[in-house]
C-alpha cells in the first residue's frame, strides 16, 4: 500500500495541476470504487465544482471544493491517480474519470485494479460520521510537523511494541511497513522494543530517523516496488527503493554494519525486516 511519501508525491503533483480547475463531467466505471456513498452522490458532488486545494492526512488525499464539500481519494493497495490529456487511451481498471474545464484539456483518472481504493465526496463538518477513520487519525509527521517532545509523549504514554505503535494510524498517521522498518533500522531500535522502555537518547534518534527517512523518500518520489502499482500522477515510479537498507532485503548483508544478514520475521501477518547486529 502506498504510504505517506507516495501519497505526498501524488498530492504535490495534483496541487500543481488541478487547483483552481472546474470539474465539468464525472464518469464512474466501477461502483465499488464509490461504495461508501454511490455513483450518483460522487457525480453530483463533483460536477460543476472547483478544486481549491489538495491536502493530505496520513495516506488520504483530501481536496476542498468551492461547494464547501471535500473530495477524498484513498489509494489503498493498488490505486493510482493520473493526469492525462483529454481523450487519451485510458488504462484498464480506470474506475473514475474527472474532466476539467479550460486548457490544457485534461482528465483525472482514478485507476485501481484491485478496487480496494475509494473516491468519496463528503461534508468536512460531518467528517466524524462520514469518514470516522480520517477524524480519528493521529499526528501526521509531515502535514502537522512532529516535534521531538510530541514524539516522546506518544511513546511514554503507551506500552506497546514500537513497530505496532508506529503503524497505528490513530497514533502516527501515514507510516507503513516500509518506512517503519527503515526508520527503526536507521535509529538502531529493534522492532519489538516496548515503547515506554525506549531511552531518551533513543527517542531522539528515532524521531530524527523518522523525519529523515520520510523527507528523503518524498524527495525521491516514494518507493515503487516490483509487486506494487504505485506511480506519480505522470505515471513515473519513485526511486527510494534503491536506498532501502533493510526492507525487502532479507538474507542480504546489512549495508550499515556489514556484519550480519537482514532478517525477516512475520508478526501479526506482516513482514518485518531488521539487522540483528544494528538493532539489538
Amino acid at each position: 500500500m502506498p504510504e505517506l511519501p507516495e501519497v505526498e508525491t501524488v498530492r504535490r503533483g495534483l496541487s500543481s495541476q488541478v487547483v483552481g480547475r472546474r470539474i465539468t463531467q464525472v464518469e464512474i466505471g466501477r461502483e465499488r470504487t464509490v461504495r461508501r456513498t454511490s455513483a450518483r452522490s460522487v457525480i453530483d458532488g463533483l460536477t460543476g465544482t472547483t478544486i481549491t486545494a489538495v491536502n493530505r492526512r496520513g495516506k488520504y488525499l483530501l481536496c476542498p471544493l468551492d461547494s464547501g464539500d471535500e473530495l477524498m481519494m484513498h489509494l489503498r493497495m493498488s490505486g493510482r491517480v493520473l493526469i492525462a490529456s483529454a481523450g487519451a487511451q485510458r488504462p484498464p481498471h480506470t474506475h473514475v474519470v474527472m474532466h476539467f474545464a479550460g486548457k490544457p484539456a485534461q482528465e483525472l483518472w482514478f485507476v485501481d485494479p484491485r478496487t480496494f481504493g475509494e473516491v468519496v465526496v463528503f461534508d468536512p463538518s460531518n467528517v466524524a460520521i462520514e469518514l470516522p477513520e480520517v477524524a480519528k487519525m493521529g499526528i501526521d509527521p509531515i502535514a502537522d510537523g512532529l516535534t521531538r517532545q510530541q514524539f516522546a509523549d506518544v511513546l511514554a504514554g503507551r506500552s506497546r511494541q514500537i513497530k505496532a505503535l508506529l503503524l497505528d494510524q490513530h497514533v502516527v498517521a501515514g507510516i507503513g511497513n516500509i518506512y517503519c522498518d527503515e526508520s527503526l533500522h536507521l535509529a538502531g531500535v529493534r522492532w519489538d522494543r516496548r515503547s515506554d522502555a525506549i531511552k531518551p537518547r533513543e527517542v531522539t534518534k528515532l524521531h530524527t530517523a523518522i523525519m529523515r527517512v520520510l523527507g528523503e523518500a518524498i524527495e525521491a518520489g516514494g518507493s515503487t516496488l516490483a509487486d506494487s502499482q504505485y506511480v506519480g500522477i505522470d505515471g513515473e515510479g519513485g526511486w527510494f527503493q534503491l536506498h532501502h537498507r533493510v526492507y525487502n532485503r532479507a538474507g542480504q548483508r546489512c549495508l550499515t554494519c556489514g556484519k550480519s544478514n537482514i532478517v525477516r520475521v512475520t508478526v501479526a501477518g506482516r513482514g518485518t525486516h531488521f539487522c540483528p547486529c544494528c538493532q539489538r
